[in-house]
């Protein structure tokens, strides 16, 4: 899927405004958590300071397999489609929509620019992501 490069900007911009407030990544796992029961249950015995580290790098991660679709997301996203899948962790599919509610819910508290314009961005560089995990299950 080939992202245009003002939609890669947008999100590269939300997420630089999102980043530069420590609370934003504490603010979508409390959203998270709150989506469902079962969200809750498989971060049980999560170790958040951890969590949030790796989420930040995946976030990241999913920029990049956006900005270089030529690339193939396995280069930026295999390890963490591994991790993910139904041979590890085993996030299904049902979990990936509430992640990416979740997330759109903590951007658009954070992001002080944040338009209908910046959660499309979002929406489509963690849906080259999603999909590639979805992949890979």
């Amino acid at each position: 899927m080939q992202i245009d490069e003002r939609t890669l900007e947008t999100f590269a911009g939300s997420l630089h405004r999102c980043n530069g407030n420590p609370a934003f990544i504490e603010r979508f796992y409390e959203i998270f958590l709150a989506s469902s029961p079962k969200v809750k249950e498989k971060f049980a015995h999560t170790d958040f300071v951890r969590q949030r580290a790796a989420l930040r790098a995946s976030l990241d991660a999913m920029l990049l397999a956006a900005k270089n679709p030529q690339a193939n997301p396995q280069q930026y996203l295999h390890g963490l489609a591994e991790r993910h899948s139904s041979r590890e962790l085993n996030i299904g599919a049902e979990l990936y929509d509430l992640w990416l509610d979740s997330l759109l819910a903590a951007v658009k508290e954070f992001d002080t620019n944040n338009s209908a314009e910046v959660q499309e961005a979002w929406e489509k560089v963690m849906m080259v992501g999603i999909s590639y995990l979805l992949s890979r299950y």
